[in-house]
């Protein structure tokens, strides 16, 4: 029995990975096509992505948000638990990433799902406010530049339905974040994490799976 996470050595975490995920055969087709990207480490892990995938099922949602694509991994994961006509809003500003993954969304029969916008994330969330959008969204995932989170999380905020949920990755930032900051990401995520504990405006819980994940219901 234990009263906090426990740590995973390599061979508790194959366990873990063993007997929760449960991955359509395109996703562990784009996981493999991005293993040996120069920047694979910015794809989220197959259990957080589950994660996900059970929350926005639980949720019954059907318009969602991704603010940084890389090559369409979590995309994926969150059109395949959206009902056939579920969107994601899919921002990113790299062609030559997402290409790695259109061919495996095509392959999961889900491409039509995902309207992927290329160009800068707060021009697109901002279109959407500007259209009427406020409101209309259930579910945001936010990965991308840690500077702008804080931005995108205000955006998403006033895009959400009340009992939207909004999950943001990396706020553990491999422990950086318990230790003084040493760069201007590290010290975004410290304020935001500062600041969303004390937002009366959500419910939360910062998660400890992969670099940290916290999400966040508008109340």
């Amino acid at each position: 029995m234990s009263n906090r996470t426990l740590n995973l050595d390599d061979t508790l975490y194959q366990y873990v990975l063993s007997h929760s995920v449960r991955e359509h055969p395109a996703q562990a087709a784009l996981r493999e096509a991005t293993r040996h990207h120069p920047h694979a480490g910015m794809q989220i892990s197959p259990e957080q992505g589950q994660l996900m995938a059970l929350l926005v099922r639980l949720m019954g949602a059907r318009r969602t948000i991704e603010i940084g694509v890389f090559t369409g991994y979590s995309a994926l994961t969150v059109a395949l638990a959206l009902p056939d006509d579920g969107t994601v809003l899919a921002c990113d500003i790299s062609e030559e990433y997402v290409r790695v993954g259109r061919p495996h969304w095509q392959a999961a029969g889900v491409a039509h799902k995902i309207d992927l916008r290329l160009a800068p994330a707060l021009q697109t969330l901002d279109t959407q406010l500007a259209e009427g959008g406020a409101g209309r969204y259930d579910f945001a995932f936010i990965d991308a530049d840690k500077t702008g989170y804080d931005a995108y999380y205000e955006r998403c905020l006033q895009l959400l339905r009340p009992g939207g949920l909004i999950a943001i990755d990396n706020t553990l930032w491999s422990g950086a974040v318990a230790r003084p900051a040493q760069d201007k990401d590290t010290l975004a995520l410290q304020a935001l994490n500062t600041k969303l504990h004390a937002d009366e405006r959500v419910d939360l819980s910062l998660l400890p799976i992969s670099d940290g994940l916290t999400l966040l219901r508008k109340r």
